[in-house]
């Protein structure tokens, strides 16, 4: 028997005159704003410099929510191309509905291709942003919540989420309760944060070693997580397609934290800031070095040109 149970919101849209306020999009703003707020404070206390952190968030951002809605939407393509459905929702990312792990690899991609215009190493930032991206996920799965998705099997646990009739997958009754995953999810993200955290500097977890780390943490989470959900996926020998992708990732994570803790064993410069080439004190990036390069070769065309007349 039920003692307690989580109710669901009432509403995930509210209008601000003609404008929908949509709860999932709001939960992702959130945590981007708050994790990228916590990732330049860690970055900027590495001795990152503090003019690039709106450059690639840029970046990361475009690239990591369009990953996302790529992944989504390849990965449960029969929502929107099976008969029947509109394929032109693939395009309403508002409504939900990001892979993870599309946003990761592309937002990294976005991240590198942002780092390297300036000049800086890609594990450095990487490591600094590491936490706060769990942060930024435990947020974000709150759009779960409001949009009343993605929820577990079924369960008489006194935190049993209550499910709206029209949004119930499957055959079970109403009044049915179900496993909270975004709850779950969220508390794995928040405490995978924390730890991170505390054995960054005991174990010395640098030069691209914590982001090896925060892949370990989030897909052990993310298999067991990920395993009570009952929304439609594609399974492969009977597991979900994004528990095998987790426990794939997992193993990446673990042999990559091998090869960069041996790495920076050797070369501790992999945690440096800058790449070579680039000056460490003046903060000058790439951008400036190509104005100041364009400028001295204007200053000598000019000479050249007065010596000609």
């Amino acid at each position: 028997m039920v003692l307690a149970s989580i109710p669901s919101p009432a509403q995930a849209v509210w209008h601000l005159g003609p404008i929908p306020l949509r709860a999932y999009a709001l939960a992702i703003i959130l945590g981007i704003v708050i994790a990228w707020w916590w990732r330049d404070k860690r970055y900027r206390a590495k001795g990152g410099p503090e003019d690039v952190s709106v450059d690639v968030a840029m970046w990361a951002v475009f690239f990591g929510i369009l990953g996302g809605r790529l992944y989504h939407v390849i990965t449960d393509y029969q929502l929107y191309f099976a008969p029947g459905k509109d394929p032109i929702k693939a395009l309403f990312i508002w409504e939900g509905g990001l892979g993870i792990w599309g946003a990761v690899a592309l937002g990294g991609v976005g991240v590198y291709l942002a780092a390297r215009r300036r000049g800086l190493r890609l594990a450095p930032f990487a490591d600094s942003l590491a936490p706060a991206l769990l942060i930024a996920q435990g947020i974000g799965r709150f759009g779960n919540y409001f949009n009343q998705e993605l929820y577990g099997r079924p369960t008489d646990l006194p935190w049993g989420l209550e499910i709206d009739p029209e949004h119930i997958v499957g055959d079970f009754p109403a009044g049915t309760t179900f496993h909270p995953t975004f709850l779950y999810e969220t508390l794995w993200c928040f405490a995978g944060a924390a730890l991170l955290v505390t054995v960054e500097k005991r174990l010395k977890l640098y030069g691209g070693q914590l982001f090896a780390a925060y892949g370990a943490v989030y897909t052990a989470g993310r298999v067991w997580i990920e395993s009570l959900r009952i929304d439609d996926a594609h399974h492969i020998l009977g597991l979900r397609l994004n528990v095998w992708t987790s426990i794939i990732l997992f193993l990446v994570s673990i042999v990559a934290l091998l090869i960069l803790r041996r790495r920076y064993n050797q070369d501790p410069t992999t945690n440096d800031i800058w790449l070579p080439g680039f000056p460490k004190d003046s903060g000058e990036n790439l951008s400036d070095q190509a104005d100041s390069q364009d400028e001295t070769a204007g200053q000598a065309n000019t000479v050249k040109s007065g010596d000609e007349i």
